[in-house]
């Protein structure tokens, strides 16, 4: 098969373009020249992608209508899910999690299929390999262990875009990113902020943990990369900044991109997962206080990508957008 060069000639379709990775990709995608068509839940109403041709297809699932969205389609960047939820309410979350994650993005595979789609990049995540790495970094060949109903229905989606691609010319790549972040950052790293730009005291100077990011452009160029390079058929790749950071370390650095001070102190960690646990965050310390590292040498070695930003670069521009967003009195 020749090689997959979409760059500038042919359409593609983004899923979960309203979203942080999904504004990045398209504004990405724009710059280097692609048409782009947006999926989107909604009727598309932001301002910084009504540029784009739009198709809303409602609710991410097994009964979405694809017909239209991948008319003319030839690659599928496919980032639309039900994303990790850290105080889950749904009585029953897993099939909340599956109906969504899995069976829409069956669904989507197999309408990809009867379209004539060349290829679908799968936007998974590393919690389908595991939580947390102890000495060794995850690498693709690592048994997946996912722990909770969000990895888990990631783990299976990846699972079923497979299948529904076998035995079909629609070919298939899977990216796991560990944490994100950029700006339009949510969750932890956005609460994170907000304590170094308060200047919230925070135990964790003692921490030599080590954990992976991947800042939010390096991910676009990555998934790009998985749609346009031929050495992607059918392959998952995991991918960072190459650049690990204990968490004590990243609070320095975003305190330094932020012009604050970093109000670090040290506490054994032993005590930390001890409070943690009497006030009902175990889960959230262990992610503070654990180790998550990632191998990315395949999407390097393999794709020739290699991360345009490094992590003080991405931490400097995510703290311009947070100033932007959330301007107030920063600690001196």
């Amino acid at each position: 098969m020749a090689p997959v060069d979409l760059q500038g000639s042919a359409k593609v379709l983004v899923t979960g373009a309203t979203g942080f990775v999904g504004h990045a990709l398209c504004a990405r995608l724009a710059e280097l020249g692609y048409t782009i068509r947006c999926a989107t839940r909604n009727p598309l109403t932001e301002r910084g992608l009504n540029r784009f041709d739009t198709v809303a297809t409602g609710e991410l699932g097994p009964d979405t209508d694809w017909v239209q969205a991948l008319q003319g389609i030839s690659v599928v960047y496919h980032l639309a899910a039900r994303t990790h939820v850290l105080r889950e309410t749904a009585s029953d979350a897993l099939a909340v999690y599956r109906r969504i994650n899995v069976e829409g993005t069956r669904a989507l595979a197999q309408a990809a299929v009867r379209a004539g789609v060349r290829r679908i990049v799968f936007l998974s995540s590393i919690k389908v390999t595991g939580e947390r790495t102890e000495g060794h970094p995850f690498t693709e060949d690592t048994s997946p262990q996912p722990e909770d109903a969000y990895g888990v229905s990631k783990w299976e989606a990846e699972q079923a875009l497979c299948v529904a691609a076998q035995d079909t010319n629609l070919e298939t790549a899977i990216l796991r990113p560990p944490l994100v972040y950029g700006p339009g950052v949510k969750g932890n790293f956005l609460r994170l902020m907000r304590w170094v730009a308060r200047g919230v005291p925070l135990p964790l100077a003692s921490l030599t943990n080590r954990r992976s990011l991947v800042y939010v452009e390096n991910l676009a160029d990555a998934i790009i990369a998985a749609g346009n390079a031929q050495a992607a058929a059918r392959k998952t790749y995991l991918v960072s900044d190459n650049e690990d950071v204990s968490t004590a370390g990243l609070i320095q650095s975003i305190a330094a991109a932020m012009r604050v001070r970093s109000r670090l102190f040290p506490c054994p960690p032993s005590l930390l997962m001890a409070g943690a646990t009497a006030l009902g965050k175990r889960e959230e310390m262990r992610r503070l206080t654990g180790s998550l590292q990632i191998d990315s040498a395949k999407i390097r070695n393999e794709l020739h990508w290699s991360p345009r930003f490094r992590l003080a670069q991405g931490l400097v521009q995510t703290a311009q957008w947070y100033h932007s967003q959330f301007p107030a009195k920063s600690n001196t």
